[in-house]
């Protein structure tokens, strides 16, 4: 009875972790060994591997097999002095093996000496019998040093040698997508599906070159061909959804989403947007309960409190809106959309103190546009806080100098204090600009627009125009 190569490998391996339990010295061969140093650094058991790497030279001391693994265990620890003088042994008495090449490139590209990594490499290529993975390692190194088109040219002689290689796949299509090639990505693809017409991978990269190319429709027909070549690709469903809401398929998108939710555990990007698709439909109850499984999946989800928000809001539900924008904000204070939506529905609902907080928050937080300055300074006229208005309205002055809203507005604000003279200059700056703007007086200072005195500025200042 013959096995083949994996059950050799697994029962070696439970030989030696057999040995391990019973602290009995047992004899591997050093391809043996090597299986098992391979299947601990593949699984991350970087313990288990030296202490295999250790026990495997103590057996087979002149293996340069079991050495190149220790000087890779080395690299990790990052004792790279000590692997690169091993590594120099070693050169002298396999001046042509390619992975002590490979491994001293790697000390080179963790002392950012890519350069140097990438003349190691391409040394290690012209000896080795297996040039797929250094045309790979080759790609990563001109990856760090930006060089797109030579690291495109390597992972593309990756998947010449190795069609199945996703990895290098993905890092060609990115190293298009660095140099901003869509036609050549979208070619690249073409040729590489005429050859593996059933890889759902490369569907799907066709799809997104296509939708960020506006082609919604070919980009729709490659994710079909991606679920037809795998039906669990549930980047493929996504994706395929995305594109149906943008094409107004409202249904069709809902039925993709759920199909994700039926491959695998729920996602909030899908629960959210099943919901966005029904509210669409006008299906307020259902977009309403995926709006909040999406929270409850993950209740750091941004867009899912913000959706339910918004949603009342349109309700002209402004204490439930309330209510949700704070459970949000007790989650992530730090959420500068969060505190925005608390001033917007504070000021509807009148709680002038605690809107002007909000937009404080708001300002704190980064957003200095100039609507958040404005509403700010209107909160607090409105809360009978002339003084900390016009504080306000000059600090954003500072950001927006000679603007006629900020001005109008300080105009207003100084002609009811009867502080003519500061009152005259703010309107005479607003009007000069923008004298459309007068209707901010008109609207937040009613009595000022009646004021002879700024009637006969009006009748003075037109006249000069």
């Amino acid at each position: 009875m013959f096995l083949n190569p994996d059950e050799n490998n697994n029962i070696a391996l439970d030989r030696y972790e057999a040995m391990l339990k019973s602290n009995r010295v047992v004899f591997f061969d050093s391809n043996e060994f090597e299986n098992i140093i391979h299947h601990y650094l593949d699984n991350g058991q970087l313990n288990k591997a030296k202490r295999a790497v250790s026990m495997g030279l103590s057996q087979h001391p002149s293996s340069i097999s079991l050495k190149l693994f220790n000087i890779e265990i080395l690299i990790f620890d990052d004792q790279l002095d000590k692997a690169e003088e091993v590594l120099d042994i070693l050169q002298e008495l396999e001046p042509e093996n390619d992975e002590i090449y490979i491994q001293k490139a790697a000390i080179c590209s963790k002392r950012d000496e890519h350069p140097q990594a990438i003349g190691l490499l391409k040394f290690a290529l012209s000896c080795s019998q297996e040039p797929a993975d250094i045309h790979s390692l080759l790609g990563m190194e001109y990856l760090f040093i930006d060089d797109f088109e030579n690291a495109k040219k390597h992972f593309t002689e990756c998947l010449l040698l190795d069609p199945d290689d996703y990895s290098s796949l993905y890092n060609t299509i990115n190293c298009f997508n660095f140099l901003n090639q869509a036609d050549e990505a979208v070619e690249f693809l073409s040729k590489y599906l005429d050859v593996n017409p059933y890889c759902e991978i490369a569907w799907h990269q066709l799809g997104k070159q296509y939708k960020n190319q506006k082609e919604l429709v070919k980009a729709l027909a490659a994710f079909d061909f991606a679920i037809i070549s795998d039906d669990t690709f549930v980047g493929a469903y996504i994706e395929k959804g995305k594109i149906l809401e943008k094409l107004e398929r409202f249904q069709d998108a809902i039925e993709n989403y759920m199909v994700t939710l039926e491959l695998e555990d729920p996602t909030s990007y899908a629960l959210l947007h099943i919901g966005i698709c029904f509210e669409k439909l006008n299906d307020i109850t259902k977009a309403l309960f995926y709006y909040k499984k999406a929270v409850h999946e993950d209740p750091l989800l941004d867009k899912g409190w913000i959706a339910i928000t918004e949603f009342y809001l349109k309700q002209k539900k402004y204490e439930k809106a309330l209510y949700n924008i704070n459970k949000a904000i007790d989650i992530d204070s730090e959420n500068v959309d969060y505190w925005r939506h608390s001033a917007i529905i504070n000021n509807r609902l009148l709680n002038y103190e605690e809107a002007e907080i909000s937009y404080r928050k708001t300002l704190e937080l980064g957003d200095v546009s100039l609507n958040i300055w404005l509403n700010r300074a209107d909160v607090l006229y409105h809360a009978g806080q002339p003084e900390a208005a016009i504080i306000c309205l000059n600090q954003a002055l500072e950001l927006y100098p000679k603007n006629s809203e900020i001005n109008f507005r300080l105009a207003g604000i100084f002609f009811e204090a009867k502080n003519d003279i500061k009152a005259e200059y703010h309107f005479i700056e607003a009007f000069e600009n923008e004298p459309e703007f007068f209707l901010i007086i008109e609207e937040l200072f009613p009595d000022v627009a009646k004021l002879n005195k700024v009637k006969e500025l009006i009748v003075t200042l037109s006249k000069n125009k």
